[in-house]
């Protein structure tokens, strides 16, 4: 059940909030610092010590994975926002350092995924993948 493990994201998510706005005190700085990042990282521990320990059962480890999925591109998308938003206003060197570290991502990524065939190594691994069977309906 997805409603299993909602209070363990609850409790790093305002662990988290509450430790990035502390640091956020102490650095001298009117923000949270790092909060979801804190909280990230408290979850995947947490997760990780109650495997070890034999304390999660299947259903909350299924509810931590569900929302530990929805978790992290709602809080990517939310500072990708913000980010956008400061480089607007940082001016134009900014944005141009922006835009630059789009394209050079994008440029690596063909030349990180030279790697092997996948197709080749898929069949290697199959039984019978030398065959060419094809299932036929």
């Amino acid at each position: 059940m997805v409603i299993y493990g909602v209070a363990l994201l609850s409790f790093c998510l305002l662990s988290g909030v509450f430790l990035g706005d502390f640091l956020g005190t102490i650095l001298g700085i009117d923000a949270n610092v790092g909060g979801v990042g804190i909280a990230m990282l408290m979850l995947i521990l947490l997760v990780e010590y109650l495997k070890k320990k034999d304390k999660l059962n299947n259903q909350t480890q299924e509810g931590l994975s569900f929302w530990s999925a929805m978790y992290i591109p709602i809080v990517i998308a939310m500072s990708a926002q913000q980010n956008v938003v400061a480089a607007l206003d940082g001016g134009p060197l900014a944005l141009t350092a922006g835009v630059a570290a789009v394209f050079i991502s994008w440029a690596f990524v063909p030349l990180l995924s030279r790697g092997g065939n996948v197709n080749e190594t898929l069949e290697s691994e199959i039984p019978g993948g030398d065959q060419r069977v094809r299932n036929i309906r």
